[in-house]
């Protein structure tokens, strides 16, 4: 007789049917984890996962389903959340059909994993923590850069001391999303429209806030300037329509320990540099360059004397002097990473600590750079707790 555990966790996975849910979290992380025999939590024990696709396309959902082994689907999300085989929701919709759908999960006793951002308020967010802690139910918050290869690398020289003192940290984070009349958008049309929840202050300062927090420092205040550079873009039927949201954001924070910390985030940009995003942090002992699977280093002692003299071509190439962190771990898909620790989480109650209310904290200081936008004004950042 064989001693071997497997767990079975269902999953009602909604929102698979847009590009984050079916790429990152179904096909890349979930799925993925089925196909290579659950999380295996030691030689005789593990998790194994079922999802239960749930959207509003009944012919997308069916497609992806297929696609996935012969997934179950449905289009009836209190149906699934009335399934005792399921214990676990996961959100990945628009942004505005988020808490509603969370707070009816909560309601039914599901643990809950979602994306960011967890609501469209901070007040919402609160509210969404708040009901989870008073149902004992379990609740994680996708924060998944930080299972990229180049920010782990980064974290690690952060540890050993590398860096000394760190100084500032610049983000450079984006890319050219067509604007859809000649050549298709890499984006769909509701992150242009404010009201349906889209703008890239409320998108990334989501993310610079957990980065920021749990790499370098606690976030104490913020300026910010959003803009909105190309007016008019075309949706999914290509029709001409106005963006009234922000596709530009250029956040300066001030971090615990005096360290600055300034990102430029544009979907209104042509790269230029290593990687989509890439981090370049400098220290009184060395600095590096992560970008998202890769990161360079420069240490003092390999430092360049540059010499400010515009009339002459430099000398110096300034990407001589830089070294290649080497590989010295493997690196799996960051979303899929994360879904693997929130499963232990679940089943064998293991520390989880990016939870509804780290989420709350990256919708605070998305509300909070919008205000520093709209005032013209550098805005404390108070602290969250529960």
């Amino acid at each position: 007789m064989s001693n071997r555990v497997q767990h079975s966790v269902g999953i009602v996975m909604n929102g698979v049917t847009g590009r984050m849910g079916l790429n990152q979290h179904l096909r890349r992380s979930v799925y993925a984890i089925m196909q290579q025999g659950g999380v295996k939590l030691d030689d005789r024990e593990s998790i194994m996962p079922h999802p239960l696709l749930v959207g509003r396309n009944p012919a997308k959902l069916e497609a992806i389903a297929s696609e996935c082994g012969g997934l179950p689907w449905s289009t009836d999300l209190d149906a699934a959340l009335a399934d005792p085989a399921y214990s676990i929701y996961f959100d990945a919709q628009t942004t505005a059909r988020r808490a509603p759908a969370v707070r009816q999960a909560i309601a039914h006793r599901k643990h809950v994993y979602c994306e960011k951002p967890v609501a469209d308020s901070l007040a919402a967010a609160l509210e969404l923590h708040r009901l989870a802690h008073a149902a004992h139910v379990k609740h994680g918050v996708v924060q998944d850069k930080l299972w990229l290869p180049g920010l782990l690398k980064l974290s690690s020289l952060q540890r050993q001391g590398f860096f000394g003192r760190i100084l500032s940290v610049r983000g450079e984070f984006g890319y050219w999303v067509f604007e859809g009349d000649h050549a298709q958008p890499q984006r769909p049309s509701w992150n242009y429209r404010r009201d349906e929840g889209g703008g890239i202050v409320v998108d990334m300062l989501c993310h610079w806030r957990y980065v920021l927090d749990n790499l370098f420092g606690a976030v104490q205040a913020v300026s910010c300037l959003g803009a909105t550079h190309i007016p008019r873009r075309w949706d999914e039927a290509g029709q001409p329509y106005p963006a009234t949201a922000d596709d530009a954001a250029y956040a300066t924070f001030e971090l615990a320990g005096g360290i600055v910390a300034h990102f430029n985030s544009s979907w209104c940009t042509r790269v230029r540099r290593d990687d989509l995003l890439t981090l370049h942090v400098d220290g009184t002992l060395a600095s590096a360059v992560a970008g998202l699977r890769d990161c360079w280093i420069q240490p003092s002692a390999a430092t360049p004397r540059p010499v400010w003299n515009p009339d002459v071509a430099s000398p110096l190439d300034f990407f001589d002097g830089w070294q290649k962190v080497p590989e010295q771990d493997v690196f799996d898909n960051a979303f899929k990473r994360q879904w693997e620790l929130f499963l232990r989480h679940v089943v064998k109650d293991e520390p989880f600590r990016w939870d509804l209310l780290e989420g709350a904290k990256g919708v605070q200081l998305a509300e909070l750079g919008l205000e520093s936008w709209h005032r013209r004004a550098w805005v404390d950042v108070p602290d969250l707790t529960a």
